[in-house]
């Protein structure tokens, strides 16, 4: 699974799914859009339910992607720890994170529980320190190799703004949508 909160997403989150699906050998990648973020409050996301519309478009015509809006549906803020709840406890779960996100684990709500749960699967950004990654998750995580592509969901609403173009930085169906839905201008 690969959650985040898709504000919008972008061609390195397609690119760390493709990498999840190929590295791990998994018959099946979930995007998982955050519903409510307890870490984002100022700015707050786009609404979810433009954020999960968007995952649903760049995720189409890829047949090991899927999309699940479990996040999305339920009330109040969203935590990881409640997400793997609504899988079977027999099901092997690989947590695909970006380190950025991974080094910041221990904020989670009942981390340790989700750490338990999952096989962490971390994906190095630009300027990553590993071992620093490690030490913040308690153990050696798997890593997925990926191309480094300095991109980000804040960078592409911060071009949005300027009326700076953001094509090639997200699919094409997701572009469309924004500008149909005149998001982060």
């Amino acid at each position: 699974m690969l959650g985040g909160t898709f504000d919008p997403p972008h061609l390195a989150h397609l690119v760390l799914a493709e990498a999840a699906y190929r590295q791990l050998g998994v018959s099946v990648v979930e995007l998982i859009p955050t519903g409510n973020p307890w870490w984002k409050s100022s700015p707050s996301p786009s609404a979810a339910h433009h954020r999960l519309e968007m995952v649903r478009r760049a995720a189409a015509g890829v047949p090991y992607w899927t999309v699940n809006d479990c996040e999305v549906r339920r009330e109040g803020a969203s935590y990881m720890v409640d997400t793997l709840q609504t899988f079977a406890p027999t099901d092997e779960i690989y947590l695909v994170l970006g380190a950025d996100a991974a080094m910041g684990i221990r904020s989670w709500m009942r981390w340790q529980e989700v750490v338990e749960r999952v096989r962490l699967v971390v994906a190095a950004r630009p300027g990553t320190d590993l071992a620093k990654v490690e030490e913040a998750v308690g153990h050696a995580p798997a890593w997925l190799q990926i191309p480094r592509l300095d991109i980000s969901s804040e960078q592409i609403r911060r071009l949005c703004r300027s009326g700076q173009s953001i094509r090639f930085l997200v699919p094409e169906p997701v572009l469309e949508y924004i500008r149909e839905n005149r998001l982060y201008g």
